[in-house]
């Protein structure tokens, strides 16, 4: 392998490191704040095609780690409202008017309340970083959407998510 090709290699593996690190510490550190069961991020890999790639529990019972969406739920429509901002907050998964097949997932994730916003990435919709509340509802404060919204500045903002 030529100087070239191994310092290419050697700076790729840096800048993984270093995105994972702030995802993980980001995610670690909104779950404490919040004091919640679960924080994850769903990254987008393709157009509306996720999965869960980082996850903050408390406790490994919660782990959902590289799952996917309901795919037939998330489309377009739902995606244009995220890079339009949306913020999704749901006190109870039971009582919330939400598609059958949404509630049917979130249930199988053990999800009882949940906060979703948005990861913009140059205006596009990187990922989602998402919290869950499992053992009981949740209603979810201004300042608690306001610490997952500064959660995805940071990621969105983090060099190497940014320009990657």
């Amino acid at each position: 392998m030529s100087d070239q090709n191994l310092l290419r290699v050697a700076n790729r593996l840096a800048a993984t490191l270093a995105r994972d690190t702030v995802v993980q510490e980001t995610t670690d550190k909104l779950r404490n704040s919040l004091q919640v069961d679960r924080v994850v991020l769903y990254y987008f890999y393709r157009e509306w095609e996720g999965r869960v790639t980082f996850e903050s529990l408390s406790s490994s019972e919660f782990s959902i780690f590289g799952t996917t969406g309901p795919d037939e739920c998330f489309n377009g429509e739902y995606a244009a409202m995220y890079q339009a901002g949306r913020v999704r907050a749901i006190a109870d998964i039971e009582t919330e008017p939400i598609q059958a097949c949404h509630r049917d997932f979130l249930r199988n994730m053990q999800v009882r309340a949940n906060l979703v916003v948005p990861v913009l990435n140059h205006g596009r919709l990187w990922g989602l970083l998402v919290a869950h509340h499992c053992q009981d509802t949740r209603s979810w404060s201004a300042s608690d959407i306001e610490a997952m919204q500064q959660g995805a500045e940071t990621l969105a903002t983090a060099a190497a998510i940014r320009d990657s």
